[in-house]
């Protein structure tokens, strides 16, 4: 079977399958694990590359109010490989190609293949594209394997903090402006022992006011921005320390939310382990490094 993702976190499930070998082609944001990024890529960006937040969130959202796609596909390349299954999504328009567009292509360059978008809007919708994919690859007894050592890791931290207090904790998706972060990540933040004090469970991640985050008093803050590693996240949640509306926090962490949130594939399990920690920090063990940084 060829097979080509067309977001990173099919193209991580893929490897988590054991299905390298199959995978012909991936996204350009595809660096995990590192032998993702030997694949070609079937997407490149149709925006600028900027580092202001507040500029990004403006070139998406002219991008998107006007109809222009974010994302390229490489036709020609998708026609070379004539893949038997591509994977794709509908659930957010800047975070990947959707399957719509994936089916125009298709019958632009004249090739048939299964296309299947992932669209998870829960924790448990986030294991279960794994089963999908699976079983859409054939790959069906090891799909269960894999999301039952997921769940079982999953219970572990929620029977771990079943008798732990509950921390209010502020998960910032982006600082320009303010987005808390929704779909899976509450429910991450559940299972960790928190109360997320903005975001909705299941319900796309939203903006806010700086004045809502005050009112929400927060005791912990995690900085999550999408699409940002460690270090990017770290430089830009340092310029946030000095904003009056965190005051009420007792700690600010700043995630490689990239591999740990923003993508629902299976490290977001590993994204619920780091925050059990964040919130409960005597009664979990350290996350490896790399993953986490506290800021204050």
């Amino acid at each position: 079977m060829k097979i080509v993702s067309l977001l990173p976190s099919a193209t991580e499930i893929c490897f988590a399958l054991g299905l390298e070998e199959q995978l012909e082609a991936v996204t350009f944001e595809c660096d995990f694990p590192d032998r993702a990024k030997n694949k070609p890529h079937a997407t490149g960006n149709a925006i600028p590359q900027v580092d202001d937040p507040g500029e990004i969130d403006r070139l998406v959202r002219a991008s998107l109010d006007s109809g222009e796609p974010i994302y390229t596909l490489d036709d020609e390349l998708i026609r070379t490989i004539d893949p038997d299954l591509v994977l794709a999504q509908d659930l957010c328009r800047v975070c990947a190609v959707p399957s719509g567009h994936v089916e125009a292509a298709l019958d632009r360059i004249g090739r048939r293949a299964r296309v299947v978008s992932l669209d998870p809007s829960s924790l448990d919708d986030v294991i279960d594209c794994v089963q999908e994919v699976a079983d859409a690859a054939g790959v069906a007894d090891r799909g269960r394997e894999v999301v039952t050592d997921l769940r079982a890791r999953l219970s572990r931290v929620r029977n771990a903090t079943a008798a732990l207090p509950r921390v209010k904790t502020l998960s910032l998706e982006w600082s320009d402006p303010a987005f808390v972060g929704g779909h899976w990540v509450p429910e991450m933040v559940e299972a960790a022992g928190g109360i997320d004090v903005l975001g909705a469970p299941r319900h796309k991640s939203r903006t806010v006011d700086w004045s809502e985050i005050a009112d929400a008093a927060a005791e912990v803050v995690v900085f999550m921005p999408c699409g940002y590693d460690l270090a990017a996240a770290v430089a830009e949640g340092k310029t946030l320390l000095d904003r009056s509306e965190l005051g009420a926090a007792r700690s600010v962490y700043a995630v490689d939310a990239t591999a740990y949130f923003s993508r629902p594939g299976p490290r977001v399990v590993d994204g619920v382990e780091l925050l059990a920690w964040a919130l409960h920090p005597d009664d979990f063990p350290a996350p490896p490094a790399g993953r986490v940084t506290r800021l204050r």
